[in-house]
């Protein structure tokens, strides 16, 4: 009996739930199905199917099997996929995971030109906003946004820039007034992005500035009334003339060039934290000699960079 054979014949009967579909699929004669279907269970000593005259299906004994036949199989796949993935040309499957809203914003519109540019490439895009482990979900790239020093254990690349511009409509600066500096936000209804406290934690915005003295730096603690892990809520919120935010260039950008949101302090770099957040792609060390990794890396960081200049 051929043993890998049979594990992926057992996986097509599993999936197609009977004998005869999982041979046209196949393409492959039924009894052929059925004679390396029971040599297999011979070989185990127990029942991985119950069979029916209507449907194939796992025993408990194959669920489990099936289970574990499955991984071992995606492994072989990703070990044959490697050996062709490190020549020149990118090849294969390459899963990436995405914030959501930047994605849709900054990533998404390049994607197609990706694919058109590397035909032997199949893209598997997971948009999730918290940060995957790389190795359990299977991700050979991660784009994420923030400081990089939290992926100590993995290959780190920038990709781009990330200023953040504080913002507001000039509906809520005629209502409220508009801030001269930094420090007279203390005063004002702040939107904030939640870091996992709740809304009476303390959060406070970093300014810095070049003078001829020397770098500027303050530190102002903001209030508000409004919390949300949603950059897009905070987007909506601003807009609306809610308070006053500190959002990413690529979420605000158009809202000021067309004139809806004012940007206030623009002789200061602004930032919710210390350290300058970076949109940056990080992946796993046995990953540095992929193809299609490299490929996808040196794409980004082309096009971001273009975007974030255009």
């Amino acid at each position: 009996m051929d043993k890998l054979l049979a594990l992926t014949t057992l996986l097509e009967v599993a999936d197609a739930g009977g004998f005869s579909k999982a041979a046209q699929r196949l393409g492959v004669a039924t009894s052929s199905v059925t004679r390396l279907m029971d040599s297999l269970e011979a070989s185990l000593g127990t029942a991985l199917l119950t069979r029916t005259p209507r449907k194939v299906s796992l025993t408990d004994a194959g669920i489990a099997y099936v289970e574990q036949v499955g991984k071992v199989l995606d492994d072989l796949a990703e070990a044959d996929e490697s050996v062709f993935d490190s020549g020149a040309s990118p090849v294969g499957a390459l899963r990436i995971s995405v914030p959501s809203t930047y994605s849709r914003l900054r990533l998404a519109p390049h994607l197609a030109a990706f694919l058109c540019a590397n035909p032997r490439v199949f893209l598997d895009v997971v948009v999730a906003d918290h940060f995957s482990d790389l190795a359990l979900d299977r991700i050979d790239v991660a784009v994420r946004i923030g400081l990089p020093d939290r992926d100590a254990n993995l290959i780190v690349r920038k990709l781009t820039d990330n200023p953040r511009y504080v913002v507001a409509s000039h509906d809520y600066l005629a209502r409220c007034g508009t801030p001269p500096t930094p420090d007279a936000l203390a005063s004002h209804e702040c939107l904030r992005i939640a870091y996992g406290g709740g809304y009476r934690s303390r959060q406070v915005w970093a300014f810095r500035r070049e003078s001829v003295e020397g770098r500027v730096e303050e530190r102002v603690e903001v209030r508000g009334h409004l919390l949300s892990n949603s950059l897009d809520i905070l987007h909506e919120a601003v807009l609306a003339g809610r308070g006053v935010a500190l959002l990413p260039e690529w979420l605000v950008g158009d809202e000021i060039r067309a004139g809806r949101l004012m940007r206030l302090f623009e002789n200061f770099d602004a930032s919710p934290h210390q350290g300058d957040a970076i949109v940056y792609a990080a992946y796993l060390p046995n990953r540095r000699h992929s193809s299609k990794v490299r490929a996808l890396v040196q794409f980004l960081e082309a096009r971001l960079q273009m975007a974030l200049e255009g």
